[in-house]
């Protein structure tokens, strides 16, 4: 059994994948606008890292000549990055989500996607496009991870990241940069960091909760406060990091006076090894 550590250590545990699938049940009529579709009763799909995930995308009818086409929506370049397309018959899937994506193909009108061994980089907002020539429609999901948001800075102080360096920082540490609704829904949660970061669009942020003078005045309202765009290169900021709980995994605690040397030994000898910042956060979480 593969097992990795904290001072406390994370080791992996033998669990089944959970699924997540929503469909929209028998008698719920679908909106008038979509021809060729079934609106899905739940447009978000909530799941965790390491699970199976279902987005629901199922034809009312079957047009002559149609394909169905899934993509995925980037918010770092803005950019809808095709997944995979079918013709009923066959499919092409494309990209770094290839080999872990497949359609569910319950039944033949089943277009739903099927994504295996979900990753951080999964989550964010998915399109499934019926093409038939002139009466194109589509629908938007939304796969939600559970996690976990926080700050991130290197051990020689505050803003020292640019943009590159923020996001191998937070992939280094078990993560990756958050993106702003990760970072508004912490901030609701009680997030409260005066120190600005990057996110995964490149834009630079801070939460306050208790308004103060260091973190720009008692007189401005809380809120996920903003720079802006900004220089990728040459500005320089912390990170706003996101983590998502590795289905099986587990940290744990090696108790004693411990150099780091030591207990990189400590966590070796019980077959982990330390367990990284984004670890930590999401065991906490």
């Amino acid at each position: 059994m593969h097992r990795l550590l904290l001072l406390g250590c994370l080791w992996l545990l033998a669990a089944p994948p959970a699924s997540s699938i929503f469909q929209r049940p028998t008698g719920t009529p679908a909106p008038l606008h979509l021809q060729y579709l079934l609106e899905p009763l739940h447009p978000t799909v909530h799941t965790q890292r390491g699970a199976t995930a279902t987005l629901p995308c199922v034809l009312r009818t079957l047009p002559h000549n149609y394909r169905v086409k899934w993509s995925k929506v980037e918010p770092a370049n803005y950019r809808e990055n095709i997944i995979i397309i079918t013709n009923g018959l066959y499919h092409k899937n494309y990209g770094p989500l290839s080999p872990r994506v497949r359609l569910r193909h319950s039944h033949r009108y089943d277009a739903s996607l099927t994504i295996t061994d979900v990753a951080l980089e999964d989550e964010g907002r998915y399109r499934c496009q019926l093409v038939n020539g002139l009466e194109d429609e589509s629908i938007s999901l939304t796969l939600h991870l559970e996690g976990v948001v926080f700050p991130y800075q290197p051990s020689n102080g505050r803003y020292k990241f640019n943009y590159h360096e923020a996001k191998r920082a937070c992939e280094q540490q078990d993560s990756r940069l958050a993106t702003y609704q990760q970072l508004y829904k912490a901030w609701t949660e009680g997030l409260d960091w005066c120190n600005a970061g990057w996110i995964l669009d490149g834009t630079v942020h801070y939460p306050i909760i208790n308004s103060r003078e260091p973190c720009g005045g008692r007189l401005l309202l809380p809120g996920v406060r903003t720079y802006g765009a900004r220089d990728k290169q040459k500005d320089r900021f912390d990170a706003f990091c996101f983590t998502s709980a590795l289905q099986g995994s587990q940290v744990y605690f090696i108790r004693g006076h411990l150099n780091f040397k030591e207990a990189g030994q400590a966590c070796r000898n019980h077959g982990a090894a330390i367990a990284k910042v984004g670890q930590l956060y999401s065991a906490w979480k």
